[in-house]
């Protein structure tokens, strides 16, 4: 599999006012957009080629800033936008015939792609529609009735969006990452969404949807707090991480920090738990917070 599709038309309501200025794929995440993290990730697995969908700010998504990706990539702009399955059916001819790998543009997520892979060839040999990446929600123990999704003792999904389809055995979380089949990609709606209009009706008429245990760990950097915490887990130091060209004056001190290239640091006192995208003033003191291009602050 060396073509994919990364989700990035969607709105990022819950994440403003950070996605006022920037689309939820680009915000920062550490030293870089969170779609370099998820175009890395994919390169390691062997995909050479991605397909984006845009419609938020879908200027922002620049020739020089997709450039600077490790591999090739094609933007398919929605002026309206057609949900996820709606957007990997328009496409169709980009990705190409075949099976698809499907990543939503708002997951950080560390998987194994060859592991799905392996995993989708099994159900899709026991004739499965598609092959949704998941993680568990306790290694050793079933937590039935937890999380998104629930798995019967053969791996297919059998609980989604509360319905039932059989017995369940452990309970996971769905990282909205998936390999969709030939199959699936054929029964695709022009507008619509792959859970709610795809895997559903599925799992109603008595098919199969899988699942694979391949996730290490998941972000949905889907609030300003998630955001915040899924950027401290980056730090490296109890300094925090830092870009290139930081003016650090010594009237200042850092505690768990993530400040972008070319930040400039004002003022006198503390910074504390404080994310700072590239070019921005921040002075201190200040904690808990999102300093964004503009120099918006953001409160968490």
């Amino acid at each position: 599999m060396t073509t994919a599709m990364i989700l990035c038309a969607g709105l990022g309501t819950r994440l403003r006012p950070i996605t006022d200025e920037l689309p939820k794929p680009l915000v920062w995440v550490g030293n870089r957009p969170l779609l370099f993290h998820i175009v890395d990730r994919l390169a390691r697995a062997g995909v050479t080629r991605v397909v984006l969908n845009t419609h938020h700010l879908a200027e922002r998504f620049t020739k020089s800033l997709l450039a600077e990706l490790p591999i090739a990539s094609r933007v398919l702009h929605e002026p309206k936008i057609l949900g996820t399955a709606g957007g990997v059916a328009a496409a169709a001819s980009a990705i190409g015939p075949g099976e698809v790998l499907v990543w939503n543009g708002d997951i950080l997520a560390d998987l194994s792609i060859s592991a799905l892979e392996e995993g989708h060839a099994r159900a899709r040999a026991a004739g499965a529609i598609a092959t949704l990446a998941v993680a568990l929600r306790h290694p050793d123990e079933a937590r039935i009735g937890e999380g998104t999704v629930g798995l019967g003792e053969d791996g297919a999904v059998v609980r989604l969006r509360g319905e039932t389809f059989g017995r369940e055995v452990r309970g996971a979380d769905f990282v909205g990452v998936q390999i969709l089949g030939e199959a699936g990609r054929a029964r695709l709606p022009a507008e619509g969404c792959l859970v709610g209009d795809v895997y559903l009706p599925a799992l109603r008429a008595g098919e199969r949807v899988a699942a694979s245990a391949v996730v290490s760990s998941f972000c949905d950097l889907g609030t300003p707090e998630g955001y915040l915490e899924e950027n401290l887990r980056m730090c490296a130091g109890e300094d925090g991480l830092f870009g290139r060209d930081v003016r650090r004056p010594p009237t200042v001190s850092f505690e768990r920090c993530v400040l972008g290239d070319h930040v400039v640091v004002t003022g006198r006192g503390a910074l504390r738990e404080v994310v700072v995208w590239p070019g921005a003033t921040v002075e201190a003191p200040l904690e808990r917070a999102i300093v964004l291009g503009s120099g918006t602050i953001v409160r968490v």
